[in-house]
């Protein structure tokens, strides 16, 4: 991930055995990573369970708060492609209970229909 692309706040896609051995003391045994996303510090985890948003937080990020959606939580989700002048993509998901969706921003060499597949893959089913 480009140092510009973290500054504008735009998630890159990251390695997945890094992923899954950095994450693997949150995870259950039976679950992996899937696809994961880094933005800046945090990291956006798509597992064959869940959805796994990583905020790390303060000057140091040695305080990190783990945010666990079960994919049956998820009522609906929408995408945003780049535009011309737009130079990311946008994904938000709405969680039930919640009126607010989480939003994340994508760069646009990151194929953002291939993230809502995965999304829709687990939440569809």
């Amino acid at each position: 991930m480009g140092i510009f692309d973290g500054i504008m706040g735009n998630a890159s896609e990251v390695n997945l055995e890094e992923a899954n051995r950095e994450y693997a003391s949150i995870l259950s045994h039976s679950e992996s990573i899937e696809k994961a996303y880094k933005l800046i510090r945090d990291m956006f985890l798509f597992t064959n369970k869940r959805l796994i948003l990583v905020d790390k937080q303060g000057i140091t990020g040695k305080k990190v708060e783990y945010r666990s959606i079960p994919y049956k939580s998820i009522v609906h989700f929408s995408i945003e492609t780049a535009g011309s002048f737009d130079m990311d993509a946008e994904l938000k998901i709405w969680v039930s209970g919640s009126p607010t969706p989480l939003q994340k921003q994508f760069n646009k060499n990151l194929n953002i229909y291939e993230v809502q597949s995965v999304l829709a893959e687990y939440v569809l089913n």
